[in-house]
Parts: structure tokens; sequence; C-alpha cells
């Protein structure tokens, strides 16, 4: 699924993405090295995948999206 970055933390590697509905949706540290980016700029489109189902669905990895 494709998303645009929100905010991002380079610190703790959290941040959120906006799904193409406006939706935000935060990530964790985790999700993002699982994607091996070093930087994330607000505004990047991303490409994200979820785990879990309902209320325990999480992003579990960020990378750009490419074309």
């Amino acid at each position: 699924m494709q998303a645009t970055a929100y905010t991002y933390d380079s610190d703790t590697h959290h941040g959120s993405v906006l799904l193409d509905d406006g939706t935000p949706v935060p990530f964790d540290g985790h999700a993002f090295l699982a994607g091996g980016l070093r930087l994330l700029r607000v505004g990047q489109r991303v490409r994200i995948e979820w785990d879990g189902e309902g209320d325990a669905r999480r992003i579990s990895l960020v990378t750009l999206q490419t074309f």
C-alpha cells in the first residue's frame, strides 16, 4: 500500500504516514528499520506493509515507493 510520510523523528525513527484517504497512521522504529531506510523526509511517497487485523493492525515496514 502507498502512503505519504507525514511526521518523522530521526532520533527514535518513529513517525506517521498519511494514507491516501487522509488518515494518519503511526509507525515505530522497527517498521522504519525493516525497510532499510536511513532517512525519511516529510512528503515522500512510501510503501507500507501491515501486520495484524482490526485494532491490532500495525505498520510493519516502511520503505520508499519506487516506480
